[in-house]
């Protein structure tokens, strides 16, 4: 009488199982594992993970242990995986849930996060002002590469950075920024642009994105120096980038 032959774990199955609508699935994502079925994985066919799955041999890398390994962090995936589950719209870790959608290219869950204030905010409000500001990531740039070149020995560097939301406004101060150039001090310029949002709105945009890159940096109204050429303080401001 012949033996029958031990079951193979999952991952090192034949991939014709995969047809199988129940099929349970081990993943791998990013180090983190995660057990689910290949009917919730394929749940939206026009997403990367319904193509991943919905063939009969899914054009994956595997781990030691035979699990298909996808190289994304495992810490959002859990959010993406109950969303296919049950329809949960995540409440936490908004934007990095997002970036996550995106490459699995959820449709139904981008549209949803959109719609959070989080998200909302930053990609409807926030950036659309941005766009507005002329050279805007480009000034930003400029500002850690000026504080870099001053960091030389000492705990904190500063850039002073010229705000100004009108045409007029920029005419007033061309004759300080000139006394600045004179003084050989470097002057970052923002503006002007056409939204409703204010000077004080732009300020805390400009810290917000450079410590968005791992920089501490705080902000004050520029002290003006001996033959500045403007008495208004309300167009001049330090940047100050502090090291350690």
């Amino acid at each position: 009488m012949s033996v029958p032959a031990e079951p193979k774990p999952f991952g090192k199955q034949k991939a014709s199982n995969l047809q199988t609508q129940s099929q349970i699935i081990e993943l791998n994502i990013g180090g983190d594992i995660f057990t689910t079925t290949s009917s919730t994985l394929t749940k939206h066919p026009r997403s990367k993970l319904a193509e991943m799955f919905n063939s009969g041999q899914p054009k994956l890398q595997t781990d030691s242990e035979g699990r298909y390994f996808i190289d994304r962090p495992g810490t959002y995936f859990k959010y993406i995986l109950e969303y296919l589950r049950s329809n949960q719209v995540p409440t936490q870790c908004i934007q990095e849930v997002y970036k996550e959608a995106f490459f699995y290219d959820l449709e139904p869950l981008i549209k949803e996060l959109e719609d959070s204030p989080q998200i909302f905010g930053e990609q409807v409000a926030r950036k659309q002002f941005l766009a507005r500001v002329p050279h805007y990531p480009e000034n930003i740039e400029l500002m850690i590469r000026i504080a870099r070149a001053e960091a030389m020995a000492s705990r904190q560097s500063g850039v002073v950075v010229c705000v100004v939301k009108t045409e007029e406004d920029l005419a007033k101060c061309q004759d300080a920024l000139n006394s600045l150039d004179t003084n050989k001090k470097s002057v970052v310029n923002f503006g002007p642009w056409k939204a409703s949002p204010s000077i004080s709105d732009l300020l805390d945009c400009i810290k917000m994105d450079v410590g968005a890159k791992g920089y501490r940096v705080s902000f004050q109204v520029y002290a003006s120096e001996k033959g500045f050429r403007f008495k208004s303080n309300s167009h001049f401001y330090t940047f100050l980038f502090t090291w350690w």
